[in-house]
């Protein structure tokens, strides 16, 4: 689908507190908002991942940027060059009305992740 790099930034970091937390990079090119599918590399070594693209409506964010959540990793990757590869749109980027609603969805989206990784 689409494939961008950076440097990983910190942010709000909202999505640690929110139990999912996020590689940050700023985008020089819109791409479609959304939830995503996706892979993050760092140093050669290639990691399932759910990307999302766009602003935070939930949040009132105006900055658009890409948040990767790679799914069971606890290492800090502040500073690293990543790399970030979308495979699947698998929705779009809605507001929720509360923190509780998103955190739900998530939980949604990384099931669908999982079983998109799960041979």
């Amino acid at each position: 689908m689409y494939k961008f790099w950076g440097k990983v930034k910190k942010h709000n970091q909202r999505g640690k507190t929110l139990g999912f937390p996020t590689a940050n990079i700023n985008l020089n090119k819109k791409i479609a908002e959304g939830i995503y599918i996706s892979t993050l590399k760092i140093e050669n070594k290639v990691y399932p991942s759910l990307t999302f693209v766009g602003k935070a409506k939930t949040f009132n964010e105006i900055k658009f940027q890409a948040e990767t959540y790679i799914l069971d990793f606890k290492k800090d990757l502040y500073g690293s060059w990543i790399t970030v590869e979308l495979l699947k749109k698998i929705r779009g980027n809605k507001k929720f009305n509360s923190e509780k609603e998103l955190i739900s969805q998530m939980k949604k989206d990384e099931t669908v992740a999982r079983k998109y990784f799960t041979p």
